[in-house]
């Protein structure tokens, strides 16, 4: 891609220049251009390999900017990346159930990014490229944080994501995961209903509104986890939660909410544990119980070794 330097652009920045001219392309993206040396300048009314630019170079009237950048960097969505693992439990014509591993990306956060389980689908199933609630997220239905282990479902036709997503709306999709905390005073079986708004000082974190103050100030959503304990094993209890319609880490603030951090999730104040480098926390279940669209399915997943060792498991 060649870009011409007018003058209305002139003076400023080349990084900022081309986050302005290519906006898929975000000052992440733009950082890596530069910093990969896939950005040269050529000289006014010159030609030639020209000289590589530096992102706080300075744009002159005339210059023209050649830039190596794949059109999914320019427009934000999902690299195909092939070498990106994909652990694929499911596979049918019109969806795929796989197992993220705790550490990778469910979606890139950049443009560009590659390694994570979007870039993994839309290389084998590059269908999946124009279905989605973005190009970022090609064919995923929902998405699991990033150090949270299991399940993630994605279509592979349209039909198939809009029933899917129409069912995960009205609470059809049952998705249940596990998680690890602190044995104490829990219920064995119970519902956590906290509203939920973004973190008005941290926005790593989700901010429980449990007083009718912070729900008048900060209008949170409605959210709901029903759990039931699932047994005990020294000073851990593994729980089993269902959360129809989980909003962004809500099983993990819920939790926090009501004094049993999960293990390891030092974000909302729970322990530090050896040998567990992120928060107990894994979809261990996906079920669908059926329509026209889309035929039946049911798929587990066990829990992975960090978190099997914490229960008697590993």
């Amino acid at each position: 891609m060649k870009i011409t330097i007018t003058e209305l652009d002139a003076g400023t920045r080349l990084d900022k220049l081309l986050v302005q001219l290519l906006p898929g392309l975000g000052r992440a993206g733009a950082k890596r251009l530069f910093s990969e040396g896939r950005v040269r300048v050529l000289g006014v009314g010159k030609s030639g390999a020209g000289r590589r630019a530096s992102k706080g170079d300075v744009a002159a009237a005339g210059e023209v900017l050649e830039v190596d950048v794949e059109p999914t960097e320019a427009s934000g969505a999902a690299t195909p990346d092939p070498s990106a693992p994909l652990d694929v439990v499911l596979e049918r014509d019109d969806l795929v159930v796989v197992n993220k591993p705790a550490g990778v990306p469910t979606a890139p956060l950049h443009p560009g990014e590659r390694g994570t389980v979007a870039n993994a689908l839309v290389a084998r199933y590059p269908e999946m490229a124009g279905i989605g609630f973005s190009p970022r997220e090609p064919g995923l239905c929902h998405r699991l944080d990033t150090d949270t282990s299991g399940l993630v479902l994605a279509a592979r036709t349209a039909a198939a994501f809009a029933a899917l997503g129409a069912g995960l709306k009205e609470g059809r999709l049952d998705k249940r995961y596990l998680l690890i905390c602190q044995i104490g005073d829990l219920p064995e079986m119970g519902s956590i209903e906290v509203p939920l708004a973004p973190h008005p000082k941290d926005k790593k974190r989700v901010y429980p509104c449990i007083h009718p103050r912070d729900v008048a100030r900060y209008a949170p959503r409605p959210a709901a986890t029903m759990y039931k304990r699932v047994r005990q094993v020294g000073l851990w209890e593994l729980v089993e939660a269902r959360a129809p319609r989980a909003l962004r880490h809500q099983i993990r603030a819920h939790f926090a909410s009501v004094g049993h951090p999960l293990a390891g999730d030092v974000l909302y104040g729970g322990p530090a544990v050896e040998g567990l480098s992120r928060h107990a926390l894994h979809a261990h279940y996906i079920g669908w119980g059926g329509s026209d669209a889309v035929p039946a399915f049911v798929v587990t997943s066990s829990l992975p070794a960090d978190m099997a060792a914490l229960v008697g498991e590993a």
